[in-house]
């Protein structure tokens, strides 16, 4: 009889279910996306009605359920903090204490409860701890039968960094960092003293950095009161911060905004607000110190493993430009990140670990030494039956195309005419990025294309950059990177040869005019310090999208697209063909390919009245 495990995180952000089969990952998916909620927190009802139909498997078949961390823990740190720091905090702590009373140390029940919502009754509920979820979600599907382990993120129970080491189906964890000392918590206090949402907007941060002035007197000050006020760094990585400056223990907010004002020289830039050059020069700062922090740690975790690999789990795991300076290190010889590496992974991460450690089964290994991950496919996919049911619904004009081939040269064709295409095909991505599946598409050589994707297309600020997609066989005529990145989770430079040298009044420019400048031949996805957070697309694990990149680039000579995540800013990624039909209406998107059919936006003139969209309540 098969072993199935179900895998749950909840209750904090990102909720996600996974469902295993003997080991597999048979499906994986986030709450949000059935929701409508960006970053979900509630139960996963959604996501675990959807894991179990694509099991297809009576849930009294379901032989454990696992919960990404352990709740009393939790609480426990909680009430140790509030205690440590008082009288400090009691704002606060009048605030929270309620919720946990009368929810959150009910947790194990409410879980129960809503389980046999799903006719899972009597079934062992474990309890793995946040950061061995983060550790095991690295370890057992990546393609190494040992590897050092790096966890980092805000705080689970107590741990806020873990240091570990993964051989077979064990993993030790050899070292960690407790709250409130924390790289995740740091970097959030730094994302909302820069006008950005904690939680949502750390990746904003992190690509607002490189408009800092790595060579200006202000950028150096800014860092060094970082170091010397804020941080206490350690040569293995370990650190403490300065509590003084951080209210987010016993307080309201990330920070003490009195003192990082009497610091840096400035207030907390309110959102939606124009960014001046020092917002920029202190996003940069943090982000060489975040990077100096990683480097070390990993440092450490080398020494302490003697390992050649290093997996990484936690959200600090999703700053792909650390990542990047880490695998060029060449500390190790192979690093591999997992795609969700967030809250949401931790469903599969408890899963695993109940799988592997305390049921004591052995890891499992692709033959061709791949992943197990599957390209993070792991969410619903829809027939053209079904895409052809909702096109009836809102009397949408299509045709259709059964030879895929054909469709790929009508789409190639459309975007190297500069028009934007949304992609929607075969399963649902999870994790945060869009890899090929529920996708907008456009022409990385049209230097006017950032501006219209972000203005007109996504409703988000200006100075983001948008990431290339790849022929995993072309990557290095473009990109100096010797490593596969099919998770869009390592960012490197474009080759010198494509780069276009820039004019010497170009630091001059203000920051918008800076990002459009024309810096190398495919211009759309090179952030304005030549970077790109590239997707290697493979064959292997994504036929489709690969075929289409190899027409596109049989029609232009470049094997270089656009791949943004198909929404818009403040909702999530679109599940189903409903979602990216309602998506494709509401925004300046020219065609939209949902499995067989392709729609052109002109012909959509009978379009019946859609679902109401409150824009401005809907703004990360």
């Amino acid at each position: 009889m098969s072993e199935i495990i179900l895998g749950i995180s909840a209750y904090y952000h990102d909720s996600a279910a996974c469902i295993l089969k003997d080991g597999v990952i048979v499906a994986a998916a986030q709450e949000e996306r059935f929701s409508r909620k960006k970053h979900d927190s509630c139960f996963p009802s959604h996501a675990i009605n959807y894991v179990l139909d694509e099991l297809d498997v009576d849930a009294s078949q379901v032989s454990h359920v696992a919960f990404y961390d352990k709740p009393l823990l939790k609480f426990e740190r909680l009430l140790e903090t509030y205690h440590g720091f008082a009288p400090k905090g009691i704002l606060s702590f009048y605030q929270a204490i309620p919720v946990w009373l009368k929810e959150k140390l009910h947790i194990r029940q409410n879980i129960s409860n809503e389980l046999k919502n799903h006719g899972l009754k009597h079934i062992p509920v474990l309890f793995p701890e946040h950061h061995l979820s983060h550790a095991a979600s690295a370890f057992f599907p990546s393609p190494f039968e040992d590897a050092a382990i790096l966890t980092v993120d805000g705080v689970g129970e107590w741990s806020t960094t873990t240091i570990g080491h993964g051989n077979g189906n064990k993993i030790q964890i050899l070292k960690e960092l407790h709250f409130p000392h924390s790289l995740g918590m740091l970097y959030s206090a730094f994302t909302y003293y820069c006008g950005f949402r904690v939680n949502s907007g750390e990746y904003k941060l992190m690509g607002l950095a490189p408009y800092g002035q790595a060579d200006a007197d202000e950028t150096k000050t800014f860092k060094d009161k970082i170091l010397n006020e804020l941080i206490d760094i350690r040569e293995d990585g370990s650190f403490l911060l300065n509590m003084k400056y951080f209210d987010y223990a016993t307080g309201l907010k990330m920070t003490s905004n009195r003192r990082w004002n009497n610091l840096f020289g400035m207030p907390p830039r309110k959102p939606e607000t124009e960014i001046g050059q020092a917002y920029c020069n202190l996003a940069l700062a943090i982000q060489q110190v975040t990077e100096q922090i990683v480097l070390q740690l990993a440092t450490t975790a080398k020494n302490l493993t003697g390992s050649k690999n290093l997996v990484m789990a936690g959200g600090v795991a999703l700053n792909s430009v650390a990542n990047g300076k880490l695998q060029k290190s060449g500390l190790f010889e192979e690093i591999w990140i997992q795609p969700a590496a967030g809250d949401a992974g931790g469903a599969i991460g408890s899963a695993l670990a109940v799988r592997h450690i305390f049921l004591n089964k052995e890891k499992l290994n692709d033959r061709n030494g791949s992943d197990l991950m599957q390209g993070a496919f792991l969410g619903p996919e829809f027939t053209n039956q079904k895409i052809f049911k909702t096109l009836t619904k809102y009397q949408a004009t299509a045709t259709i195309e059964s030879d895929f081939d054909a469709l790929c040269k009508k789409v190639a064709a459309l975007l190297a005419e500069g028009k934007i295409v949304g992609w929607f095909q075969g399963r649902m991505e999870f994790g945060p990025r869009a890899l090929g599946n529920r996708s907008i598409l456009a022409d990385a050589r049209n230097k006017e294309m950032q501006k219209r994707l972000n203005l007109q297309i996504k409703f988000r600020e200006g100075f983001r950059p948008f990431a290339p997609a790849v022929l995993w066989e072309n990557t290095s005529d473009y990109f100096d990177i010797g490593c596969p990145s099919p998770y869009m989770l390592l960012v490197c430079p474009v080759k010198k040869e494509k780069q276009i040298e820039l004019p010497q009044s170009y630091n001059q420019l203000p920051l918008l005019e800076k990002l459009y400048f024309e810096r190398s031949d495919i211009p759309a996805v090179t952030h304005i310090d030549y970077s790109a957070r590239i997707q290697t697309v493979h064959k292997e694990t994504n036929p489709k999208f690969h075929r289409l990149l190899e027409i596109f680039k049989s029609f232009t000579g470049c094997p270089v697209i656009i791949n943004n995540s198909f929404n818009v800013r403040g909702e999530p990624i679109v599940c189903t063909p409903e979602d990216a039909f309602i998506c494709f209406m509401r925004t300046d998107m020219d065609y939209l390919v949902l499995g067989d059919f392709l729609l052109d936006k002109r012909e959509q003139k009978n379009v019946k009245e859609l679902p109401k969209f409150d824009f401005l309540n809907s703004l990360d």
